[in-house]
């Protein structure tokens, strides 16, 4: 199940809100939301288990694993660290057999050692809940914080459906107080919707359009790609993976807001970056986080073999995100050029001009969107041979038409990627100042948005025939 769904919209979010309201009648009263938190994992587990039921049984085993970790570790004064390792290994072992077992399998076989390939199917999440898992170990280990004593309380941190199956990796520390305390105002609520409701603009009324371009160009077309074509192409998937992802984490992030959890964000308008160093702060902050605080540091950070820790960093992100060669490549790719620009534009980059870095950061992130799109290597090559003119036609009937039918949406897209938000309000309040009437003004457009996007969204994905997030398989 997804959030871009009009079973998900019209049927699951009625259900729990109505079971939600009633169990916090029922926690009247009470020090714990103890019958609020028992809807909502049973309602993550059915979210959860609505395309993959039996692999419901391998996160509850892994939280349980988790869970007791947790207990030692916090219980022991001299065997802490053994039980850390412990449990980094188990869930390292979880991630690898069902993620990369039949990838090593493969290469195994490639390089002439014999090993049966396993058909195991990714879990979809597991890279997310894996990850969260291992940082509530750390945390733990760390006192950073506190262990959580109850198995109903972890497994609501690591099931909770809002951002269980594409993040953003939410950290223990930043929602264990929330857990067994929180409280909800309109304002939460208000806030909660709107940025759901962004989320769901961006993810069915731009991304899966952009999609459509990505996919005739790039998947369907290869065999007939022009040079403009496979730069419309390219563009329009760097432009569906910004607006897919950060619409999931909107939506992940509305939702948790409109329950009393306060998420971290995950995306700050990475497209209006100077230098790929500053795109990777703004991209995925909570992934960046985790490889820095759980990695990079430990490793020795800025202290010790800098060069080593930063490329042995982005080869671990490139195989977070998937157990094939061109994530691998997309990540060492990203890692040099942050190594490199550490001892070159980082140290003169107030002596260039911003236009120049902004250009010369966006020809690198959609080249790399290049490298990420393609595991098949022909293709890839095919691609990259007709970017850069190795192909006789520029432009052919296909790309033509899609240009002109789909040009209103990269328009839109192109815009969306600013902070036009942030300008649209700092633009009333000069106007208007602060008063009741700037706020009547928010209050309305919250309202008028809310109605549009949900009445739009439905219209279109009626029929959908292309509405999966890209990062559920990640």
């Amino acid at each position: 199940m997804v959030f871009s769904d009009l079973f998900f919209l019209f049927a699951f979010i009625p259900a729990f809100i109505i079971c939600y309201l009633v169990a916090g009648l029922a926690d009247k009263g009470k020090d714990a939301p103890t019958f609020k938190n028992t809807v909502l994992v049973c309602f993550s587990l059915i979210f959860y288990a609505w395309g993959e039921p039996i692999y419901v049984f391998l996160m509850l085993v892994s939280v349980l694993i988790n869970y007791k970790i947790g207990i030692w570790i916090d219980a022991s004064d001299h065997h802490r660290k053994v039980f850390l390792v412990q449990g980094i290994v188990c869930n390292v072992l979880i991630i690898g057999i069902f993620k990369y077992a039949r990838f090593f399998a493969t290469q195994l076989n490639n390089l002439g050692v014999p090993r049966e390939v396993p058909n195991i199917a990714l879990p979809i999440g597991i890279s997310f809940y894996t990850f969260q898992s291992i940082s509530y170990l750390i945390d733990v280990y760390r006192k950073d914080a506190p262990v959580q004593k109850k198995y109903m309380g972890l497994l609501l941190y690591i099931s909770m459906f809002p951002q269980l199956i594409a993040g953003p990796i939410v950290r223990y520390g930043t929602v264990a107080e929330e857990i067994n305390k929180r409280s909800v105002t309109a304002k939460d609520i208000s806030d909660g919707i709107t940025r759901f409701m962004i989320g769901l603009a961006k993810k069915v009324i731009i991304a899966n359009q952009l999609s459509e371009i990505a996919d005739q160009m790039l998947a369907n077309g290869m065999n007939s790609i022009t040079v403009g074509g496979a730069w419309l192409g390219i563009i329009a998937f760097t432009l569906q993976i910004y607006f897919d992802f950060s619409g999931y984490s909107d939506m992940a992030i509305g939702i948790g807001r409109c329950m009393g959890f306060h998420f971290n964000e995950n995306f700050n308008h990475p497209y209006i970056s100077r230098t790929i160093t500053e795109f990777w702060r703004r991209w995925h902050m909570s992934l960046g986080s985790f490889f820095r605080d759980y990695v990079y540091i430990p490793l020795g950070g800025n202290r010790h073999h800098q060069w080593f820790n930063i490329l042995t960093v982005w080869f671990l992100t490139g195989m977070w995100h998937g157990a094939s060669w061109n994530f691998i490549l997309w990540g060492v790719y990203f890692g040099i050029i942050v190594l490199l620009e550490k001892y070159t534009i980082l140290k003169i980059q107030k002596k260039i001009p911003n236009f120049i870095l902004h250009i010369y950061t966006i020809v690198l992130f959609v080249l790399g969107w290049g490298i990420f799109y393609f595991d098949d290597f022909n293709n890839m090559l095919t691609f990259f041979n007709a970017a850069f003119g190795g192909v006789e036609d520029l432009v052919n009937i296909q790309c033509e038409s899609a240009m002109f039918e789909k040009f209103w949406i990269l328009v839109v897209a192109l815009l969306f990627c600013m902070p036009i938000r942030h300008w649209a309000s700092l633009l009333v309040e000069k106007l208007f100042g602060q008063g009741k009437f700037t706020e009547f003004i928010f209050v309305s457009s919250r309202l008028i948005f809310a109605v549009v996007v949900l009445v739009v969204a439905t219209a279109l994905l009626v029929g959908a025939t292309n509405n999966a997030f890209l990062y559920t398989r990640f």
